[in-house]
């Protein structure tokens, strides 16, 4: 009778233990599940960010063309339409590299402008002579700062090497076009 009850002692105790590790197992296997969510929300939130930052890009970049378009037709200062050119150019150069590069990454770039970015075009196809120079690079300063700082921190904080390689190879560019735009803006401030 004592033999029975050490037998059924040790099973119990055998169960207890075995139910013990079997639910740490189950803790430990809820924790690697938890963490592996916690990595895929932070990829797909990675991810989210890069095609957030393309497709603003993308918009921005079919803007200038757009709107440095616009200006070399309606211009009347020299200086705008020569800027003008030089936005068409540099940005169609742009555009083609971003949608090459959102198209190696599976991401699909917006065919129209955003709708601030439509918004713009709107508002300076209304301008005409002066007021529509003095609008325009007054526009293309301020877009130019804005897109600078949002270049830069893809290209310091991106989540992807390639697009923080493209954003990186696009901000001298960036920076000139600030710069000759200012100098622009002053020239028409003139006229």
């Amino acid at each position: 009778m004592k033999t029975k009850l050490i037998w059924v002692s040790a099973l119990i105790v055998m169960w207890g233990f075995a139910a013990c590790n079997s639910s740490e197992n189950k803790d430990t296997n809820d924790s690697t599940a938890d963490t592996a969510v916690m990595s895929v929300d932070s990829a797909s939130d990675a991810q989210d960010e890069d095609t957030e930052f393309l497709t603003e890009a993308a918009s921005g970049g079919m803007m200038e063309v757009e709107l440095g378009q616009l200006a070399a037709n309606k211009a009347v200062s020299a200086y705008v339409k020569n800027f003008a050119k030089m936005m068409v150019d540099d940005h169609t150069k742009a555009n083609n590299e971003l949608k090459s590069l959102a198209a190696q990454k599976g991401i699909t770039l917006p065919a129209m402008l955003m709708e601030k970015h439509q918004k713009m075009v709107n508002d300076l196809t209304t301008k005409i002579g002066k007021e529509f120079d003095k609008e325009y690079m007054n526009m293309m300063v301020d877009d130019h700062k804005k897109d600078i700082d949002a270049f830069e921190k893809a290209a310091d904080k991106g989540n992807d090497a390639d697009i923080k390689a493209f954003a990186a190879k696009t901000l001298p560019t960036l920076k000139r076009h600030l710069q000759m735009a200012e100098q622009t803006e002053k020239k028409t401030d003139k006229m």
